[in-house]
């Protein structure tokens, strides 16, 4: 894994469950500037999609973007962790 992966790995895992987060919010908290489409490369080969929450990650227009299960299954992923949220904060 190179050093950039990781630190967007790393950013990534900060995303609260029943959050989104744009590629460009990954890329400033990941420290590596304008680079959001190598955040998205970066993204779309994450060895653990379901422990690194890469689902979490939309376009900054609030379109959901790719994922490597597909649309549908992210947004299905997306919902149910709002649902989750909700119910763990009572």
């Amino acid at each position: 894994m190179t050093s950039f992966a990781e630190k967007v790995y790393k950013a990534v895992l900060t995303i609260p469950l029943g959050e989104v987060r744009s590629y460009k919010w990954v890329a400033q908290k990941a420290g590596v500037g304008c680079s959001y489409r190598a955040v998205g490369q970066v993204l779309k080969r994450n060895p653990y999609p379901l422990i690194i929450p890469c689902h979490r990650v939309i376009k900054s227009n609030n379109k959901i973007g790719g994922y490597v299960f597909g649309a549908k299954q992210k947004k299905f992923l997306l919902e149910w962790e709002r649902k989750l949220a909700q119910c763990l904060a009572g």
